[in-house]
């Protein structure tokens, strides 16, 4: 993991318009930036990026975010990813927090295999373009095939060339160590020489989602004979076969936005769709998809249309890998391509446009395409059509997610249609699959917490040590025998201006329980909000503590009643305590979403500055006065008063439901306690807190 030092120099350096203006064209409206929004399709732009917020928000679809989220977004970036095209665009040196020596080994190896493959990358293109074997045989090839400039580009197709060695030589120049060349897969050893593994071949780049080179397919150039059509990268630190889908580095923006992935099989079939300006597309490689594949797609979209070529074999292959697309919730269909051709020939023969036509025409369901091939297999045998049956219905169990049940009935009403069987039976039968399955789940969750439980134990560990008792006394700073409070409920009555502060003296109340707590959750928000832009600086006229040193202090026998606030005060004070120093803009970036977003809620205020306003002040001087002072102790004055006010009304419900002389005694001593302890607030500086 990166560490939170490297996270904070990242997020120290983040300019939000240097980020999104890489993506988007943005013009300076006012005190925002405005642009066509990259996330749905407009021809007036209603997307807007607030450079001092460092916020965009787009007015038509909604969307909305900081630097980080927008990668995740746009590029489909995990966080990590995104941090690390950040720490790259700004050159930060990325230090990982501490980690095993395997895992920190691991890395390395990953690293050195990046670089590797770069300057393989860089080779074969060399060749391919600048290379006198290069151009008369494999440029030649590939246009002959119809690919043009432009696409190879692209994809950054490379040459191989014959020569034994040419590509091992050059890496020796570079020192790369021979251990790591032959992970990569681009040397091999023969007779304890190493020999270049491609050469003769043309090289496809195997991408991953941020654009680095992770290995490489490298096909014959012609009909294969002896020699395999294709030789691909071994696993290895990059390189895992399963989690790989070609192509998806330049289709994830199309899919996102067609809503809908189209799989084909081979490298040159995603290509020539490319070409055809049909940019949606994959290829699994021609292996049986796996769960790594599919959640790769469903990070884009939740619908796969899967082309292959219409002989059996391609059926055969088209059919791998349903059930677990189910299971994933990935609505799919089913393509096949006609004449003994395949995408990349058919979309060559037919153009782009028909190519689509057809598509949209001949889409099929892929379950009742899967129920018509097993009956036809089947004929007129009885047990292969109960086969037939039970297949149907297992599979059909696998749609088990509860959004999912009317899609569900559908196929179960039109499949015992087809397979002219009851309607109820066969959901009888879909729903033994799934109790089967979920027994089967439950056994093996048990037997993992059992051996859990056995595990701690051998540590010596004993769970009956964790009592009631040891929960008690924590950190209220009332009496030790206080009951447990539920602070659910208020009546703090008092009209509130936009930093939760009451804004009139004068009387009057609401009875609106609802409202009445989200008026103390004002008190909280505006806390954490006060926390995070001035806690930094220097508390008092000598400066000793920060802000934040003081805030701490005031609240160490406080409590938060929103666990959102409680959650980003800890990680706040975490920070703060480790030598960090967080903000508003560095707490924006936190690696959990839903921090993220408590920011976000805590520091957005219900009205915003017209951008009109600048043309208003021209000639009008405005002085700026400080005061983060008397907002803090402000702020403080009025959290400390609402929490006592409310343990003051559940200590006096809890008096009229006393069960006993002892019980209302104790009552009453706490009930004094909170009385002075409200007078100590609220004496000295008049307030007024009403009824």
């Amino acid at each position: 993991m990166i560490s939170p030092q490297t996270i904070q120099q990242i997020t120290s350096r983040i300019d939000i318009l240097d980020v999104v203006g890489e993506f988007v064209k943005l013009k300076k409206r006012g005190t925002s930036y405005l642009g066509l929004c990259p996330f749905h399709g407009e021809k007036t732009p209603s997307f807007t990026v607030s450079a001092a917020k460092e916020i965009y928000k787009c007015f038509g679809c909604g969307k909305s975010g900081n630097s980080i989220t927008f990668l995740m977004e746009h590029e489909k970036y995990s966080y990590i990813e995104a941090m690390r095209w950040l720490a790259n665009r700004y050159n930060i040196e990325i230090e990982e927090t501490q980690v095993s020596p395997e895992v920190k080994q691991h890395l390395l190896v990953a690293d050195s295999l990046f670089v590797i493959n770069n300057f393989a990358r860089n080779f074969f293109t060399e060749q391919l373009w600048h290379s006198d074997e290069g151009q008369n045989i494999a440029l030649s090839y590939l246009e002959e095939r119809g690919f043009v400039k432009e696409v190879m580009e692209k994809f950054q197709l490379g040459y191989s060339p014959q020569s034994r060695t040419a590509f091992t030589q050059q890496a020796k120049t570079q020192q790369f160590t021979p251990e790591l060349l032959l992970k990569t897969g681009l040397v091999v050893n023969r007779n304890e020489e190493l020999l270049d593994n491609y050469r003769g071949r043309i090289i496809f780049p195997i991408h991953n989602n941020t654009g680095k080179i992770i290995g490489f397919g490298a096909r014959v150039i012609g009909k294969a004979e002896k020699a395999p059509k294709y030789i691909n990268t071994p696993e290895n630190e990059l390189y895992i076969k399963s989690k790989i889908l070609y192509g998806s580095y330049f289709a994830r923006q199309s899919i996102d936005k067609n809503d809908e992935c189209l799989l084909v099989e081979g490298y040159t079939d995603v290509i020539s769709l490319h070409q055809a300006g049909i940019e949606n597309v994959v290829a699994s490689g021609g292996t049986s998809l796996t769960v790594d594949q599919l959640r790769l797609i469903k990070k884009y979209t939740n619908n796969l249309t899967i082309i292959y070529d219409g002989d059996a074999a391609g059926v055969k292959a088209a059919l791998r890998g349903l059930d677990m697309a189910l299971e994933e919730g990935l609505d799919v269909k089913l393509v096949l391509i006609p004449d003994k051709e395949d995408p990349d020939s058919y979309v060559r023969k037919v153009g782009a446009a028909e190519f689509r036509e057809f598509i949209a025409a001949h889409k099929k369901d892929f379950i009742l395409f899967q129920l018509e091939v097993m009956l036809k297999e089947a004929g007129t045998d009885v047990s292969k059509r109960s086969n037939v049956v039970n297949h149907v219905a297992e599979t059909l169990s696998k749609i088990s997610k509860a959004e999912d049940f009317t899609k569900q009935q559908e196929y179960i009403r039109q499949c015992s249609g087809i397979l002219r069987i009851d309607e109820t039976g066969l959901t009888t039968l879909v729903n033994k699959y799934k109790r089967d399955r979920v027994a089967k789940e439950e056994k093996k969750n048990n037997s993992h917490n059992s051996n859990n439980k056995n595990h701690q134990n051998d540590h010596g560990f004993n769970t009956s040590s964790f009592n009631d008792q040891a929960f008690s006394g924590s950190g209220q700073p009332w009496d030790d025998q206080m009951p447990p409070m539920d602070f659910e409920d208020g009546n703090m009555g008092m009209p509130l201006d936009d930093f939760g502060n009451p804004t009139d003296n004068s009387g009057g109340g609401f009875n609106d329980t609802k409202l009445l707590v989200s008026q103390h959750e004002l008190q909280e928000k505006n806390l954490v909000k006060i926390l995070l832009e001035y806690g930094l600086r220097e508390w008092g006229e000598d400066g000793a503590k920060t802000i934040a040193q003081h805030i701490f202090e005031e609240l160490e026998e406080f409590e938060f009643d929103n666990p959102q606030y409680e959650q980003l005060f800890d990680i706040y004070r975490t920070q703060y305590t480790q030598g960090l120093e967080p903000t508003t803009k560095t707490m924006l970036y936190h690696e959990d979403e839903s921090v993220r977003n408590i920011v976000i809620n805590a520091s957005m205020m219900p009205h915003e500055l017209s951008l009109r306003w600048e043309e208003k002040l021209v000639n009008i001087k405005i002085i700026n006065v400080d005061k983060s002072q008397e907002e803090v102790a402000t702020s403080l004055h009025y959290f400390k008063v609402h929490k006592i006010k409310k343990m003051l009304e559940q200590n006096q419900r809890d008096m009229e439901f006393a069960k006993d002389l002892d019980e209302q005694l104790r009552l009453i001593k706490i009930h004094s306690h909170l009385k002075k302890l409200e007078m100590e607030l609220t004496g000295p500086v008049g307030t007024v807190i009403f009824k």
